[in-house]
Formats: C-alpha cells, sequence, structure tokens
C-alpha cells in the first residue's frame, strides 16, 4: 500500500507540529502539509490529491465544518477526516457517525494509533464513496443553521437533540384547513408577505409566513434555500447549470428553472453532493 498522504489543520502552531512529531513515527504516513487555517487545507487538496486530513474544528475564518462543506463540493474524491478537536467526551460524540473517527486533545498515543490504525484499514477497503456520502449529508443537515450555536453548545458539553420537522404544513384555504405534506412540496417562492408552495400535483398553495419562518420548519436535509425568495426541495433537483455569465440556475424534475445567488451557491452544491 502506497504511503497515506496526510495534512494537518490547526490554528495552533504547537498543536500542528506537536502532532507532526508523533506522526512520523508511522512509516505508513507521509505529512504533505501543515496549515494554519481552512484557506490553507482546501488548496492544498485542490493542487494535490490528499488522502487523509486531521481537521482541527474550532478555528477563526472556516471552521472545520466549512472546510468539509468546500471539499465535498469541490473534491473527486474526498480525503478521509479525522476531527481533532477539544470538546469533551460526551459532546464529541455528536461526530462519531460524520467521521472515520476523532481525536480529543490533548491526543493519546492510543488514540492516534488506533485513529491510524483505522485509516489504514478504511483505506483498503476503498470506501470513499460512503465517506463521501456521509460527510455530505452531515453538512447538508447543519446547512442554514447556526454553526456558533452548535460550537458553543457542544464546548459546553450541552446536551444536541435531533430536531423534528413537520410532516405536512397547515395552509388556510377558503375558510378551511388543509394539510400539505412537506414531501410534495416542489418548490418555495415568495410573494410579498405570502409564500407560494408548488406541489407535485400541480396545485399552488399560498401560505401567510415568512420565508425565515417557514425555511425553520422545513427539514434542512430535504429542502435548500436557493435564493432570498426561493426554496427547493432537493429531491425535485434534476441539474445545476452554469450560465455563460457565470451565474448558476436550477433546474427542476418539471422543468421549472430557477436563479440560484450567490449568496447560496455553495449550499445548493453540498445539497447536490449529499
Amino acid at each position: 500500500m502506497n504511503r497515506i498522504k496526510t495534512i494537518i489543520v490547526d490554528d495552533e502552531p504547537l498543536a500542528r507540529k506537536g502532532l507532526a512529531v508523533r506522526l512520523k513515527e508511522y512509516s505508513e504516513i507521509e505529512i504533505i502539509a501543515l496549515c494554519k487555517n481552512g484557506d490553507e487545507a482546501i488548496n492544498v487538496c485542490q493542487s494535490q490529491q490528499i488522502d487523509l486530513i486531521f481537521l482541527d474544528i474550532q478555528m477563526p475564518g472556516k471552521n472545520g465544518f466549512d472546510v468539509v462543506k468546500t471539499l465535498v463540493t469541490l473534491s473527486t474524491k474526498l480525503p478521509t477526516i479525522i476531527f481533532v478537536t477539544a470538546f469533551d467526551q460526551y459532546a464529541v460524540k455528536a461526530f462519531e457517525n460524520h467521521a472515520l473517527d476523532y481525536l480529543l486533545k490533548p491526543v493519546d498515543d492510543n488514540r492516534l494509533k488506533q485513529a491510524v490504525d483505522k485509516v489504514q484499514s478504511f483505506l483498503k477497503t476503498q470506501q470513499d464513496n460512503v465517506h463521501k456520502n456521509k460527510l455530505a449529508s452531515f453538512v447538508a443537515g447543519l446547512t442554514g443553521n447556526n454553526y456558533e450555536e452548535i460550537l458553543e453548545k457542544l464546548a459546553t458539553g450541552a446536551k444536541i437533540e435531533e430536531k423534528r420537522f413537520p410532516e405536512s404544513i397547515a395552509v388556510k384555504e377558503q375558510g378551511e384547513i388543509v394539510r400539505v405534506p412537506t414531501g410534495t412540496i416542489q418548490w418555495v417562492d415568495a410573494a410579498g408577505d405570502y409564500m407560494c408552495l408548488h406541489t407535485n400535483d400541480g396545485k399552488t398553495h399560498i401560505l401567510r409566513k415568512t420565508m425565515k419562518e417557514l425555511e425553520a420548519e422545513l427539514d434542512p436535509k430535504l429542502f435548500v434555500r436557493v435564493h432570498r425568495s426561493a426554496i427547493v426541495n432537493t429531491k425535485q433537483i434534476n441539474k445545476l447549470v452554469t450560465q455563460v455569465s457565470g451565474e448558476y440556475q436550477l433546474v427542476l424534475e418539471n422543468g421549472q428553472e430557477l436563479k440560484v445567488s450567490r449568496s447560496y451557491r455553495d449550499k445548493v452544491k453540498a445539497a447536490l453532493a449529499s
């Protein structure tokens, strides 16, 4: 097996160098770069094929989540991710199903060996697509949420409960309350103070609610904001088209075309990658 091309990403110089020194004990690990921020890590991954990233979570600028989010949209082969974090044992359980492994600072020698062994086994089985899908799903779940609030909860050991989203939206129509199943909503656009819910039966339901209020009720794993006045069901997306002007446009399964604003472009790419 070829040596595992590895980068270490941490804003603390001692943490970067310390981990690099300890990894030199493993002949199978080849340290390619020590990156002090997320942008450096992304640039290295774009310039050459990296197999493994030891990724700090809480960093100035792009945090660990932001780095993963960007790599999901850019990389054809996503590196294996091992989160390195100062969060306590209880809080870090939140990451167990979304990364190959995690290391708690200060890194224990036995845990480091276990992580390296796990990486070797993982790469031998070539399950990078499974890893990519897990991370893409993780990022999609975080998209639209407040990263700082999540990080604060993790840092304090506060319990993170999975938010449950309603299976239908109540809409008042001609004196009656109609329940519109969220799974049938293809896309939503704003019309003044009202939301237009376009469903797969060709109907449009008018809801008096703000875009922000409606977005909070829709599962971010299924729905993505593509414009300040539009939300799309990701299962209804047929393709993402790049225009000559550099703008992006979504084409839905029903042929509906929607503009994707620059500020939401990365969210849409992450949703499509999941």
